[in-house]
């Protein structure tokens, strides 16, 4: 039917231009804040999601937003336009009830009647139109959220279907940066680097004690949470240690100075016949050239940050990279529990740093940026447990296969998340540089495939306390 899943096997996720605005504020719920506040929230949110589509788009020439840059990929004109349709589909016509402004385009953008590589291949909207109807949607959606009572059915209560299109727009971006990344050509974006990390980041204990015990994972009360983090449900842990940090560019150089992607003894058989396969031999836009590690980051080429969080690997990677290290990669509800338990009231917390929103202070989020930041960076956004960059960064792979929780239940159609379920897809979590605070919390539950390598993820690794 639809495509307003987060990212997945076909739609990648979330982000901020970095310099367009960035709507930083919690998830509302009118009964906190009043329906006016609500609505103004929600209006900040469309317009920040807008003004980053809009920077992603306009950096470049209409060559550029036609073309494919890579097979995984939509062309950029194709994604302009399918936010503008999914806008219409569930808000002008769903909640609205308004007539469809152009039906005969619907095939067109339907994520799942035609995959990225046929695409370029469609009679799709040239830039101009795309932009257009964009706009024209936008309109008639402002104008009817100033007249929504935003309660009373299921789509209007708390705004969740305007949330959930801030979210989509947001993740959409996040998808057209990735194409910017695959993009060949002169840099067309540019953002500061990240604050360095504090002076102390080198001398963080390596690893975190997470004692055993039950936690609440997922959530029965975020307003725009999806079907996939639903319902909440207690899970008892044995007691575990993570990587305080996620891995670094450095420490993935010894495994690959180790020989790691040539010893088979690291790998899944899958794994092994991917990485053969594919000939991989190092993260996805790293070459050797002179002595060094250089990477291509947005169309500028520099050497590899040894601090920061290795970026672009794929789940084979991350998982045979912790098999050297005597380690394993952590499973979702380990990482959950990491990020959101309060071992001193028991509850879980919204953020790794508590319920408030994201601030720059906590977490590299919303493109500020167009990189990770180094290892140990923003304190104030560290766990109870003392666990770090839980939240923002990368994408961080975890050992788990994306399925539903107890109770699930699918809404508001089943092919947001329910197609998805099983071993095919591996979890992700924590959101990365490129995502919006809207599009992350504790809760948010990314997946993809184990062999991809384009998305921004990257990883930390974890162990049994009997290893000890």
């Amino acid at each position: 039917m639809t495509d307003v899943r987060p990212h997945g096997g076909t739609e990648a996720a979330g982000a901020d231009r970095s310099t367009g605005p960035t709507a930083a504020t919690a998830t509302p719920d009118a009964a906190a804040i009043g329906t006016e506040a609500l609505r103004e929230s929600i209006a900040t949110e469309l317009l920040a999601a807008r003004a980053r589509t809009a920077a992603l788009t306009d950096c470049v020439g209409d060559g550029d937003l036609t073309a494919q840059h890579s097979p995984l990929m939509s062309p950029l004109v194709w994604d302009l336009a399918h936010i503008g349709n999914q806008e219409e589909l569930w808000l002008l016509r769903n909640v609205g009830g308004r007539d469809p402004m152009h039906p005969e385009i619907d095939p067109l953008y339907d994520a799942f009647q035609h995959p990225r590589a046929e695409r370029p291949s469609l009679p799709l909207l040239p830039p101009a139109e795309a932009r257009a109807y964009a706009h024209e949607v936008r309109g008639r959606v402002l104008d009817l959220l100033a007249a929504s009572p935003l309660e009373g059915a299921p789509l209007l209560d708390a705004g969740f279907a305007f949330g959930m299109i801030a979210q989509h727009e947001q993740q959409h971006d996040e998808t057209m940066l990735i194409t910017h990344q695959l993009r060949q050509g002169e840099p067309a974006l540019a953002a500061p680097p990240p604050p360095p990390a504090p002076a102390d980041a080198a001398a963080l204990p390596a690893e975190v004690l997470i004692p055993a015990g039950p936690f609440t994972m997922g959530t029965d009360t975020e307003p725009w949470a999806l079907d996939n983090e639903r319902p909440a449900h207690t899970v008892d842990l044995p007691a575990f240690l993570l990587d305080t940090t996620p891995v670094t560019n450095a420490a993935y150089q010894r495994f690959i100075a180790d020989g790691g992607y040539d010893d088979p003894r690291w790998w899944t058989p899958e794994g092994w016949e991917h990485r053969r396969r594919a000939d991989l031999t190092a993260p996805l836009f790293w070459r050797h050239q002179d002595g060094q590690w250089l990477r291509r980051r947005f169309g500028t080429v520099a050497p590899v940050e040894p601090d920061e969080p290795v970026l672009h690997v794929s789940w084979y990677e991350a998982d045979a990279y912790a098999r050297w290290a005597g380690r394993r990669l952590p499973t979702e509800a380990e990482w959950e529990k990491a990020a959101r338990h309060d071992p001193a009231t028991g509850r879980s917390r919204r953020h790794p740093w508590g319920d408030g929103p994201p601030g720059p202070e906590h977490a590299n989020l919303g493109q500020r940026h167009l990189r990770p930041a180094g290892a140990g960076s923003y304190p104030k956004g560290r766990s109870p447990y003392g666990v770090g960059q839980l939240i923002g960064d990368v994408w961080e792979w975890t050992a788990s296969d994306f399925r539903p929780y107890p109770g699930f239940r699918a809404w508001p159609y089943r092919e947001y998340s329910e197609v998805f379920f099983g071993p095919e897809y591996k979890v992700l979590r924590g959101g990365c540089f490129a995502v919006a605070p809207v599009a992350c919390r504790g809760t948010f539950r990314n997946w993809d495939y184990p062999v991809r390598r384009q998305i921004f993820a990257g990883f930390r690794t974890a162990r049994d306390l009997e290893a000890d």
